[in-house]
């Protein structure tokens, strides 16, 4: 992805503030014609720069109030096979590669500790998985955010 210049920076962090914002809205909020804050966005779409909208829904309206991290230890040779097995457990929202004494970094929605138990049952389950490590998230103290980095690249 190339670089954004200052106009997106400024557009994205006015949608992230008021992502309701109707583009005529943003154009008379940034001082920009409509046509070029449409043009823009199309870009960014473009870049994929924006997430799906997906990831703003939360779990916990869904009745899903526990969230867990779980790391797995998985046979290096089986990853490829074992990354669509995990993609088919419905309560793992996301799962990354690692580096360190861990393969496999996994965030897991749960209805209670039974559930939780459950689905790390269904994840040891999995062709090619070791072991597994659970921590539960006790409290998010850091929301996901990107408007600090936005802050940041308009101050370059």
């Amino acid at each position: 992805m190339q670089p954004l210049d200052g106009t997106d920076t400024r557009l994205l962090s006015a949608m992230a503030k008021d992502p309701r914002g109707t583009v005529v809205a943003l154009a008379q909020k940034l001082g920009l014609s409509r046509n070029t804050v449409q043009a823009r966005m199309a870009q960014l779409e473009k870049k994929h720069a924006f997430l799906s909208f997906e990831r703003r829904i939360n779990p916990v309206a869904l009745g899903y109030p526990l969230t867990a991290f779980i790391t797995v230890h998985v046979q290096q040779q089986k990853l490829a096979s074992l990354a669509q097995d995990l993609a088919d457990i419905p309560e793992i929202l996301e799962g990354f590669g690692l580096t360190g004494s861990a393969d496999l970094l996994l965030r897991v929605v749960a209805l209670d500790a039974e559930d939780l138990y459950r689905i790390n049952g269904k994840i040891l389950g999995c062709d090619g998985v070791d072991r597994t490590d659970t921590a539960l998230a006790m409290r998010e103290m850091i929301p996901y955010r990107v408007q600090p980095l936005l802050g940041r690249r308009s101050e370059s």
